[in-house]
């Protein structure tokens, strides 16, 4: 069990691409993303499965593009090559 998966669940009720404030998505988990989501791009990298955040979404299908500057992150459906 992860810290991450209720953002996943609520990712897998979703069809097609959202867009969320950081905010939103912290309040998806419990205890709020980390300072790290805020400040570093890296943080919301695709494709490393080391990582359980970066699990989280790409478990429910998705791929993150953040956009620190306006804090919100996209989360737009990945290929299936992609998970």
């Amino acid at each position: 069990m992860s810290k991450y998966d209720g953002l996943r669940d609520h990712l897998r009720t979703r069809a097609g691409e959202v867009t969320y404030s950081l905010e939103e998505v912290a309040d998806l988990v419990p205890g709020g993303l980390p300072p790290s989501a805020y400040r570093y791009p890296a943080w919301w990298s695709n494709g490393d499965r080391t990582h359980p955040h970066s699990r989280s979404w790409e478990d429910a299908g998705y791929a993150a593009y953040p956009d620190l500057a306006l804090r919100r992150v996209r989360f737009v459906p990945a290929p299936p090559t992609a998970r």
